[in-house]
């Protein structure tokens, strides 16, 4: 299936990552369940599980990463909205032909053992929206 089957995760860009876990832990009533280096991103990812779907806190790990760039344009808060599908590459090329704009030509190796591909938020009414799937 190439359409959305669920919220798989929201991205939640933040500044200071102790910070962070120590609020979003209190907040959630639990401890992460796993931390990852993006190096391609320049980001380190830190996932809640939120029942069926996932929190992921985005730490900037170089300046001229996305991450650092949206935090300093935006400040701190969400970054994206990740729907899991069947396959990243289908839903990314039927999206396409309904006239989406892709930042990815194609999905590539994201965190969490996911493939990944973004939609341009502007052609998502300001919202950057990543599709996700399991790796084959």
């Amino acid at each position: 299936m190439d359409s959305p089957i669920k919220i798989e995760h929201l991205g939640i860009a933040v500044r200071n990552e102790s910070e962070a876990k120590k609020t979003f832990s209190a907040l959630l009533g639990c401890e992460p369940y796993k931390e990852e280096v993006v190096e391609s991103e320049g980001v380190k990812t830190i996932f809640y599980r939120v029942g069926e779907s996932k929190i992921e806190l985005l730490v900037a790990t170089r300046p001229d990463s996305p991450v650092a760039k949206f935090i300093e344009k935006r400040g701190e808060g969400i970054h994206h909205v990740a729907f899991g599908v069947g396959d990243a590459n289908a839903a990314l090329q039927r999206l396409g032909r309904l006239d989406f704009s892709a930042v990815n030509a194609e999905a590539k190796n994201g965190a969490d053992d996911k493939l990944i591909a973004f939609l341009h938020p502007k052609s998502v009414h300001g919202v950057l929206v990543e599709l996700c799937s399991d790796k084959p």
